[in-house]
């Protein structure tokens, strides 16, 4: 299984000045790096392609920088659904460029466009109808797609791994997968075991951070029932994630009002330390 970090425990906004964080990660025993594209992110995939091969890294990619917010594959608007079709393709195709194996998050909307209303019947559909284009398009490219469901706070159409077989099911796409979010999950589901099982064979990963978003081992999060029931899928991939607090106003721009990463190095080890003593790698 591959062991990954996000930047966003060292960094705010990749650049090219960032290259070293795969020998930096290396150093920290992971064999991944995740990275967030976005208008405001200068991406040179070749760079990237030849820092991940030089480190014998992988690269996983996901929308956290600048993303507009009308590119919303379940938008009410058809304009803005074809906004969001057209903006993840170009995602895609920086995926490919760069070697990446996978492009992830919440892709079938925009987190923060929270409708608060019962969901009209076509919403599912319409959404699964974009996801399928996209797929399409992630297929021809060779990158993986993985769907995150995020809490009820962040996006109202997918929250749990059920709300996301639905979705997946509608699309007729059976290549696509799940990241199961723990921070997200902990106000959406009553089990973990029972929710990593429900995603079945389709769980590529896992973003695994205490129910504060801080690391692993001083929260509420079961992580011996979570390792236990992760090893008995296909999950591929387990990845670290928050924001460094320590970066100026970085940590407050994205919801994080506590000093819970001051430290990415330490945020990595202390993380470490509690997934191994839950079985992760035993």
């Amino acid at each position: 299984m591959l062991i990954g970090a996000h930047i966003y425990l060292w960094t705010e906004r990749w650049s090219n000045a960032d290259l070293p964080l795969y020998a930096r990660a290396r150093s920290l025993g992971l064999s991944a790096l995740e990275l967030s594209v976005g208008d405001d992110v200068p991406f040179d995939a070749p760079a990237i392609r030849r820092a991940a091969d030089g480190e014998g890294m992988a690269t996983i990619l996901g929308p956290g920088g600048l993303w507009p917010v009308e590119a919303d594959l379940s938008a009410d608007d058809p304009a803005h659904r074809q906004l969001g079709l057209d903006w993840h393709r170009k995602q895609v195709d920086a995926a490919a460029a760069s070697g990446a194996l996978a492009y992830t998050g919440a892709l079938y909307g925009k987190p923060g466009n929270l409708r608060r209303r019962r969901p009209p019947p076509d919403e599912l559909p319409r959404t699964a109808e974009g996801l399928a284009r996209l797929a399409e398009h992630a297929a021809a490219a060779g990158v993986l797609l993985a769907l995150e469901p995020m809490s009820r706070f962040r996006h109202h159409l997918v929250n749990t791994p059920e709300d996301m077989n639905r979705l997946l099911d509608l699309t007729g796409r059976d290549e696509l997968r799940i990241l199961f979010d723990t921070y997200h999950a902990v106000t959406e589901v009553r089990d973990y075991t029972t929710a990593i099982h429900t995603c079945g064979r389709r769980l590529w990963g896992l973003h695994a951070c205490e129910n504060d978003r801080g690391a692993p081992g001083r929260g509420l999060i079961p992580w011996h029932a979570v390792i236990s029931a992760l090893r008995e899928t296909p999950a591929a991939y387990l990845g670290l994630e928050t924001y460094n607090t320590a970066l100026g106003d970085f940590g407050y721009t994205r919801g994080i009002f506590h000093n819970l990463c001051p430290d990415g190095d330490a945020f990595v080890r202390q993380s470490l330390a509690t997934l191994r003593g839950a079985g992760l790698d035993a």
